[in-house]
Parts: structure tokens; sequence; C-alpha cells
């Protein structure tokens, strides 16, 4: 979900302190806790609004994490896309593999990666987990929209490794002699046998 989501959820406005998010999200954890042992449906309902204030303060709290890395100079987003613009993949995914926390922009990095190193599939993959977590990201959704089309448009695979060597116009299937001119061979030496075959038959006749 998107950060504001996040702090709608928990009754918070943007520019709340740490404290305060954790304030918030021991109050209503406590309430809907309590609620969710109520009958029908309005314990249903406490139910899925614990799940739902979990993810906002899992997601607010690695991103206030994010932020204090980033002021301090430790690893950070910044960090991940400044070896993606240098080319540098793979200390790109080692600082991705150092997040514990892992939200929408994580796997969206995590998905230019993997295009980067022309894993089509595993990028998009990491591009819809990004857009369910941020469905209101417009970059995301442009950036799936040209990955599915450069997808789409992708050349066909190769044949299989074991069709590769086989001589222009043979299948698999085709009898050794048909290769490299077998068949011609054969009717030389049968020519031949039947060229015997007279020769001997003039020679008894005399």
């Amino acid at each position: 979900m998107s950060k504001k989501t996040n702090l709608e959820l928990l009754g918070l406005s943007e520019g709340a302190t740490e404290q305060e998010i954790k304030d918030a999200y021991s109050a209503l954890r406590a309430k809907y806790l309590e609620d969710r042992f109520k009958d029908g449906e309005e314990g249903n309902e406490a139910a899925r609004m614990l799940t739902k204030i979990d993810t906002a303060y899992n997601e607010l709290m690695s991103e206030l994490a994010e932020d204090q890395n980033a002021a301090s100079g430790g690893t950070s987003f910044e960090k991940v896309e400044e070896y993606i613009r240098s080319g540098d993949i793979q200390n790109a995914q080692r600082v991705l593999d150092s997040f514990n926390e892992r939200n929408a922009r994580w796997h969206y990095l995590q998905s230019v990666v993997f295009y980067k190193k022309s894993w089509m599939n595993e990028s998009k993959k990491q591009l819809e987990i990004a857009m369910q977590l941020d469905p209101d990201n417009a970059k995301y959704k442009d950036a799936y929209g040209k990955l599915c089309e450069r997808i789409k448009g992708a050349p066909q695979q190769a044949r299989p490794e074991e069709n590769r060597g086989v001589y222009e116009g043979q299948t698999m299937q085709s009898s050794s002699d048909d290769q490299m001119g077998g068949n011609f061979c054969s009717w030389c030496i049968q020519c031949c046998a039947i060229n015997m075959c007279v020769n001997m038959l003039c020679n008894c006749c005399r």
C-alpha cells in the first residue's frame, strides 16, 4: 500500500513520527484483538483490520529505517539506484539482499536488476508484487506495460539443442545414408554388383 494509505489506516497524517506510529498501531491492535471475538461480521471485520494495520505498520517502519539509513550515509535504495546507473548490477543486488523489510520500492528495484540481467519473466513477477503493494504508483504501471510489450515482441527461442548440427534439408529422423550423400554411395555399390553378375553370366554362355 502507499504511505498515505498506511498512515490513514493508523489514523495519522503525513509527517507522523516513529513514536506516533508505534502508539497508534498499539492502540488499534489492542482494539481489534478484542473485537475479533465478537459474533458475526463485526468479528470478521476486526480480523481483516488486524491484517491491514499489521501490513501498514511494517511498511511504515521499513520506510523510516530506509530514511534513517540514507541520512546517515548507510545502505539505502538510493545506493542501489546509483549502482544500477553505473552498471554495477552485482553490487546493486548485494545491497538489495541486505534489506530485511521488502516493500514496493524494493521489488521495483529488484525488477530493474533482473531486467538488466535479461531475466524478463523474473523482472515481470517483481513488478507485479510492487504494483500489489503500491497500486497507485504510476511509474510501476508504466514500467510493467513497457516490459510486457518487450516480452511479447521478443524473438522465439532457438531450436532445441538436440536439433542443432543437423544439415539443412535433413531431420533428426533421417537415416545415416541420407546424410552427406550416403544414398548416392549405396546406389553406386548396387550398380557395380549388377555389372559383375552380368559379366559372369556372359562368360558362362561362351
